[in-house]
């Protein structure tokens, strides 16, 4: 009995080292860790799986009218024929921004015999290309401009929008804020989707000096008003600068405040606001959109209320010391 014992401990022994040599550790350790391995690649292909839409899936997330031809010359759809996680994310964002512009700009072409849209900041110009799907391509005479300061990005744009056929979308190589001379001095409607820090101010005053009917904003990367709280970071009375006093408040308080500042300016230039999400969290963190629509010339209790936050926070953001030359 010794012997066999003896035999079966040295029949292990000889098995350990090559055990240890491949996994490190004990076998037991080694095998538990293999099946917790397989259980990830499992439930990463089967959240990867449920995050992509295929074939009814797709024409499902579509709008009325929204083709998957426009998606694929956009690169959302893939060669597969499958909205990728990325892709699908980047649809919902648009196509819910979509449907809460949609009233603004059935308003506009309605209203407006040769309505004139701005895309400020427009990146791909994913926004332009499927609103000119939806809505401008069957105006006689609608135009939409995407401003970029990217040179690729503009070419790009030119070269997708021949190709499709959309013969009245206008690319303009600038800067927001130097784009104006390229645009027509009537604006209709200005968007601004993730314009980042001063970019969204650049895109509200371009609104505001072409007396634009409808102004939709969804800000993004907004550093200047926290930089001036903590420049000025005794400027507001007490107890107000507890609410920036640590890094992480302040660049929300500075976010929060810019919003609330952009809004109320608009507000005195005579427009009604509203500020809502745009989508859920899951979709986005730069999720705040401002609506905005002229209603009237000005509003001096906006204006009054716009001076008063200003004097007590201390702040000037661009928006402000623009409109005040």
């Amino acid at each position: 009995m010794d012997v066999d014992a003896a035999r079966k401990r040295a029949s292990l022994e000889a098995e350990r080292p090559h055990l240890l040599g491949r996994y490190g550790r004990e076998p037991w350790r080694a095998h538990r860790e293999q099946h917790r391995a397989l259980l990830y690649d499992i439930l990463w292909y089967v959240a990867r799986t449920m995050r992509q839409a295929k074939g009814e899936q797709v024409r499902r997330e579509l709008l009325p009218g929204q083709s998957i031809d426009l998606l694929r010359e956009l690169h959302l759809v893939g060669r597969d024929g499958a909205l990728h996680a990325d892709s699908l994310r980047k649809l919902k964002q648009v196509n819910h921004l979509v449907q809460l512009l949609e009233p603004a700009l059935r308003d506009v072409l309605e209203r407006h015999p040769e309505p004139v849209v701005v895309d400020a900041g427009a990146g791909n110009a994913y926004l332009g290309f499927v609103l000119y799907e939806l809505f401008l391509r069957e105006h006689p005479s609608a135009l939409i401009y995407s401003v970029e300061s990217r040179a690729d990005l503009v070419e790009r744009g030119r070269e997708r929008a021949a190709r499709l056929g959309f013969t009245r979308m206008r690319f303009v190589h600038a800067p927001i804020g130097e784009a104006p001379k390229d645009l027509p001095e009537r604006v209709h409607m200005v968007l601004a989707l993730h314009a980042c820090d001063t970019a969204t101010d650049d895109a509200l005053l371009l609104a505001l000096r072409h007396d634009a009917d409808h102004i939709a904003a969804v800000p993004c990367c907004q550093a200047e008003v926290a930089a001036q709280l903590k420049e000025n970071r005794h400027a507001a009375p007490q107890p107000w600068p507890l609410l920036w006093g640590h890094p992480i408040h302040r660049r929300e308080m500075g976010a929060h405040l810019t919003n609330v500042i952009r809004a109320l300016a608009l507000q005195s230039h005579g427009y009604q606001v509203t500020v809502t999400e745009l989508t859920g969290w899951e979709h986005s963190l730069k999720n705040e959109l401002i609506l905005g629509r002229r209603v009237h010339r000005e509003h001096r209790g906006a204006g009054a209320e716009l001076e008063k936050l200003l004097q007590i926070t201390g702040v000037r953001p661009k928006l402000i010391r623009e409109l005040s030359r």
